[in-house]
């Protein structure tokens, strides 16, 4: 009994192993704090440009 049941653990194992490598995490990639801070600064570089420039059309709609 104890060598059937060692043979299909091994084999139920590796079933696991071949199941898990099948299906892909949904865990999300981890993003380190020092890119999330560029990640940041980059977005907020592109909101300060896109506020400019609808200043400059607004100015250039009153004038």
């Amino acid at each position: 009994m104890n060598r059937k049941k060692k043979i299909n653990q091994t084999l139920q194992k590796h079933l696991k192993k071949k199941n898990a490598k099948l299906h892909g995490t949904n865990k999300p990639r981890y993003i380190s704090k020092a890119e999330r801070a560029k990640l940041e600064a980059e977005q907020a570089a592109l909101e300060t440009t896109a506020t400019d420039a609808e200043q400059q059309t607004d100015n250039g709609l009153q004038q």
